[in-house]
């Protein structure tokens, strides 16, 4: 690769950056009412642009950007779930069972992998996975809530099992 090339990547990116910043920063802003987080959230849409092993040509910027943002979005509303369920459960136990502070922020930390493992499945799969080891079905009820054979079930647990061995979990 030529460095004329990678100085035209590096000056697309630069006007990509210049051109758009402002206007996301202001549709997160919009969003999540809240400037600093609007700035994080921002800095992160560009990051993932510039860590992208291929940036597109773009002819729809702020399409390509809203997109980004708003996955960044998703992902954040849905740690900041787990992390206040997990923090009202820790609330619920008696004082001499509540973990440290250190202890609670690897737990937290896990718990984030595990949901970007999860996430990563197909939905049907992730679903009857959560629904076996969090409501303790059988996977006749889930194959009924899923609307799918007891066969699909078994299939659906072996990938999401193989998923988390694989990850090490």
């Amino acid at each position: 690769m030529s460095t004329e090339c990678i100085d035209d990547g590096q000056q697309d990116l630069t006007r990509l950056y210049q051109d758009h910043h402002p206007w996301l920063l202001q549709w997160l802003e919009k969003r999540v009412q809240d400037r600093l987080q609007a700035e994080d959230h921002a800095q992160d849409t560009f990051l993932r642009v510039i860590t992208a092993k291929k940036t597109p040509n773009l002819n729809e910027p702020r399409a390509y950007l809203t997109t980004i943002a708003k996955r960044l979005l998703i992902n954040h509303c849905r740690r900041n779930s787990i992390e206040q369920a997990y923090l009202a459960r820790l609330a619920a136990y008696p004082e001499e069972k509540v973990i440290s502070a250190e202890d609670s922020a690897i737990v937290l930390e896990v718990l984030r992998e595990i949901d970007e493992l999860l996430n990563q499945l197909p939905a049907k799969v992730r679903k009857a996975f959560l629904l076996a080891q969090l409501d303790d079905l059988t996977y006749a009820e889930i194959g009924q809530q899923l609307g799918v054979s007891d066969r699909m079930v078994r299939k659906y647990m072996a990938q999401a099992m193989f998923q988390c061995l694989s990850a090490g979990y």
